[in-house]
């Protein structure tokens, strides 16, 4: 195969990121697992989207940079990895769709946004501070008639902000990972 026909099966243009190839691939393999697809050849289209998938992922800088670092990367797959890959590919189309899901290959799929990282800790930080002024300004300005404000509605928000806050720095966290793990493959 060719590294166009690699995109097509996944669906995909040349000049794709990574984040898109990882989103078809795990729209295409949910799509082709043979534990969900009843299709006869479900077992080989989930086989050639993983070795798609694998090629385009593990070369992706490669490919992008000249003819040569392209043609070096082809034959390097067709020596080593493409065997290995179909291989690998087998076992997960023949596991159910669960277990391939708890796979480590299947987990290298995930996308860490940058932009929703940062949006995360912006709306977790806009919790916190208008649960913290919005409780002090009613306790400093109360309304006529009407009672104090609700302690457990003032530490649930605090409890939803720190919520937000955490998750936020958990993506974070493997976003960083996620980023390091890429450097290091190039």
């Amino acid at each position: 195969m060719t590294i166009t026909d690699y995109y097509k099966i996944l669906g995909l243009q040349a000049n794709s990121s990574i984040d898109e190839i990882k989103k078809a691939y795990r729209k295409k393999a949910r799509l082709c697992h043979p534990d969900i697809n009843p299709a006869p050849d479900a077992k080989d289209q989930f086989i050639c989207i993983t070795e798609a998938y694998d090629f385009l992922i593990s070369n992706h800088e490669k490919i992008k940079t000249d003819e040569q670092a392209y043609q070096e990367a082809m034959e390097d797959w067709r020596k080593y990895r493409q065997d290995r890959s179909r291989k690998r590919a087998t076992v997960y189309a023949r596991a159910s769709y669960v277990t391939f899901k708890k796979s480590k290959f299947y987990k290298t799929t995930r996308i860490f946004d940058g932009t929703s990282i940062i949006f995360s800790f912006v709306v977790s930080i806009m919790v916190l501070a208008y649960t913290v002024y919005g409780y002090n300004f009613r306790l400093k300005h109360p309304i006529p008639g009407m009672e104090k404000p609700s302690v457990f509605a003032f530490i649930m928000l605090l409890m939803l902000g720190m919520l937000f806050f955490v998750v936020s720095l958990i993506y974070l966290k493997a976003y960083q990972e996620t980023s390091r793990k890429q450097k290091n493959k190039s």
